[in-house]
């Protein structure tokens, strides 16, 4: 296959969602382009093409020969924003200085009003308007002419939008919904034309003024819902702050936050958001980090603590060493892989996509032969088959299909990304729903990957706290993990100590010190044996301990035994909830991990799994994925570890934990950036929810354009019912503010 990379080309004009087939073909005509994806939402084309084999001018000139606007993404290579925070980025093809939804949308509003006043006097001077309003405009010299004129106004200046795409789509071999508007609002404008100075006939003016009316003003409330779902990551961005504090010589100077670069130190102040990430030097505060992770409560920093730009800074004042700029941030990520997943396209999708464009080609011909039947065959005059006609060409205009999916994926990826949880392509979030069994990596994702205290036991008159107490002024001087481990435990539940004197490190085994005037030896029992320490009576709590795959830590003053200190990597509080809301569901919950078989029973039996995996090499991992995969179980991999990545890309759903190593988020398709395995969870109820919204979609779409085209055709006109073409717009346009409606819906749904 090879290596490919990414092209993004900013669509510039607006692009109904039922034309991305026609613009991912013409994407994909081009040699060397292996997959193409249109994003109605951000108005961009993202290409996959293999290395080097393509220039984004290559796809841009092939796309303007079609007659399509376009030009290259400012994508985060390309894009700098002056006022934010070194992020080489904004939302992909929504720059603030050309945002494009936001410019359509106003040429649109400005076009329906124009359109809307000039189509005024038409009804007015219209003879059917005056019939069923009954009031009467005396015919003046001129009187037709001025109807053709005001009418004609309208079509050119309303009509262009359509007639515009309608030469494009038939440039590159397509019809989409513009052809159908195009050949509705011409045919009527013609007919009516032609009954005006050629011959003898009712005029369709005042109709397809109105049509093109109602068109505009669907357009214009289409593009604010899609302007509207896109609105989050545009949020996303402005929580950068414009300016930072720059420390240098002693000195604090303002500077723009783009002007920052790698290992710059800034000072934030108590209350000020955090210009971009960065470890923390200097000082101690509490961080509202609830826009990264969703989590309300604020996470206390210190020094070495790593910061993230855009969160609130609390009532401390820090100095932090800058330590990503551009692309690299958390904040950059987040907005690139939201971006992504809403570009990317579920299967149900795909398959609406074409779906729309065959109707765009059954509604042409069915309006074809409608017209055959009531002129040829029922013997209607030609008004009546003309009215047929355009009525069935612009009620089946499938736009309402092509918004069914596209609006839900950008708003449940958006909902994704506030909760935690960065969905990188549209198929993974398809396919959670339906998961039957999750397999957790066991270190770093249930359990926290670091040492803790889980037992003491004391050999001596000594209380807990006070061997507590004395392990910790011994430890306190060393950085070995199981040191921090106890003095970690210690200052989480209030004891005091005074690091000790005289601190020895013994290689191998353990330490010795001075403290509170005692000669303290602790180590491992390899240590306890050199210096005689008999802790023989407390042999049947050591095996328990070891059963359990704790590490024991022996505590001794010279030769007399002070007591026991059980650590193990501590079991996170969330993986109990998590793995009790799966079964719930459900759902098979197996661990895997390349431990030893005691450590993983413990951890098992602890957190209620009946499945588990020990001793697993690294390659091994993405073989018992395989294996669950063969008995015809669609599964997911959550893991954090480089070992993990064969296994996360292997599983029908690879989950990272976001604290994990590069390689194990990129090989993922969904990253939790809280760390927290009751997010798989969430997941689950977001892609349940999210598939609901689009059947939900897909149904009133299809629903809606299996019952109006027969209707429009013509079948009901027997019990005296008939669609005009004005109110066969006007459905239309409703029809598609009715699904982008509900897949904002989904903003309420609870996770």
């Amino acid at each position: 296959m090879g290596v490919t990379e990414t092209i993004e080309v900013e669509i510039k004009e607006y692009m109904r969602p039922e034309c991305s087939c026609r613009l991912e073909d013409i994407a994909k005509s081009v040699p060397h382009v292996t997959d193409a994806s249109f994003n109605p939402v951000s108005n961009t084309l993202i290409i996959k093409a293999h290395t080097g084999m393509v220039k984004p001018d290559d796809i841009i000139k092939k796309l303007r020969d079609c007659g399509i606007r376009c030009g290259k993404g400012k994508g985060f290579q390309e894009k700098v924003h002056d006022e934010h925070a070194g992020i080489k980025m904004e939302e992909k093809g929504m720059p603030p200085k050309h945002d494009h939804h936001a410019m359509m949308e106003a040429e649109m509003k400005k076009r329906f009003i124009a359109s809307l006043l000039l189509s005024v006097p038409v009804l007015l001077l219209s003879p059917t308007i005056q019939k069923w309003f009954d009031f009467t405009i005396t015919p003046f010299p001129g009187y037709d002419t001025a109807l053709f004129a005001f009418a004609t106004a309208v079509v050119g200046y309303g009509g262009i939008v359509f007639f515009r795409g309608a030469k494009r789509s038939i440039r590159s071999g397509v019809a989409d919904m513009n052809v159908l508007v195009s050949i509705a609002v011409l045919a009527g404008y013609f007919y009516s034309v032609g009954s005006t100075f050629f011959y003898e006939a009712m005029d369709f003016y005042w109709e397809i003024s109105t049509l093109v009316v109602f068109l505009l003003f669907g357009h214009w409330m289409e593009m604010k819902a899609i302007r509207g779902a896109s609105g989050a990551l545009r949020e996303l961005v402005k929580l950068i702050p414009p300016t930072a504090n720059l420390v240098k010589d002693g000195k604090v100077a303002e500077i723009p936050t783009s002007q920052v670069k790698k290992g710059d130190i800034l000072l934030v102040r108590p209350g000020e958001k955090v210009p971009i990430d960065g470890v923390v030097i200097e000082g101690e505060t509490s961080v509202d980090e609830s826009m990264i992770t969703g989590e309300s409560k604020p996470v206390h920093k210190r020094k070495g603590d790593e910061v993230v730009g855009g969160t609130i800074n609390g009532d401390g004042a820090i100095k932090i060493r800058v330590d990503k700029t551009g692309e690299a941030t958390a904040l950059a990520q987040i907005i690139r892989l939201v971006q992504e997943a809403a570009s990317s396209k579920p299967r149900v999708q795909k398959l609406a996509d074409r779906a729309a464009h065959y109707l765009t080609i059954a509604a042409i011909v069915v309006g074809s032969l409608a017209f055959i039947y009531w002129y040829g065959l029922a013997g209607a005059t030609t008004l009546f088959a003309v009215t047929i006609t355009i009525t069935v060409l612009v009620i089946a205009c499938p736009h309402a299909l092509g918004l069914a999916i596209p609006t839900v994926t950008s708003i449940s990826t958006t909902i994704g990304a506030k909760n935690g949880m960065l969905v990188k392509n549209a198929d993974a979030l398809e396919r959670s729903k339906s998961l039957q069994t999750v397999i957790f990596d066991k270190t770093g994702t249930l359990t926290k990957g670091e040492f803790g205290v889980t037992d003491i036991i004391t050999a001596s008159d000594l209380k807990e706290d006070e061997l507590l107490k004395i392990a910790a002024s011994v430890e306190s001087n060393s950085e070995h993990v199981i040191a921090r481990g106890i003095v970690d435990k210690a200052r989480e539940i209030g004891i005091e100590f005074k690091p000790a004197k005289r601190f020895e490190a013994i290689p191998g085994k353990g330490a010795r010190s001075i403290t509170e005037g005692r000669e303290v030896y602790i180590g491992n029992l390899a240590l306890m044996r050199d210096i005689d320490a008999d802790f023989n009576k407390h042999d049947n709590e050591i095996s328990k301990l070891s059963s359990q795959g704790k590490t024991v830590i022996f505590v001794a003053e010279k030769k007399k035994p002070l007591g026991l200190i059980a650590l193990a990597d501590m079991i996170r509080d969330e993986s109990r909830e998590a793995v009790s809301a799966l079964k719930a569901m459900g759902i098979e919950v197996a661990m895997l991990t390349g431990d030893n078989k005691m450590t993983a029973e413990w951890v098992s039996k602890e957190l209620g799994l009946s499945t588990f995996f020990a001793e697993v090499l690294p390659h091994q991992k993405s073989e018992k994925v395989k294996e669950l995969q063969a008995q015809g179980k669609i599964v997911a991999m959550v893991g954090d570890g480089i070992n993990d990545a064969p296994a996360l890309m292997q599983a029908d759903v690879g989950i990272a934990i976001g604290t994990g190593t590069d390689v194990a988020i990129e090989s993922a398709d969904v990253v939790l950036i809280k760390n927290d395995p009751r997010d798989v969870v969430k997941l689950i109820n977001l892609s349940g929810a999210t598939m609901k919204k689009m059947k939900e979609n897909l149904m009133w779409a299809t629903g809606y354009n299996a019952a109006a085209i027969p209707i429009a055709a013509g079948l009901l006109f027997p019990y005296g019912i008939l669609l005009r073409p004005e109110w066969a717009a006007l459905i239309m346009a409703a029809s598609s503010i009715i699904v982008v409606t509900n897949a904002v819906l989904l903003k309420r749904q609870r996770l």
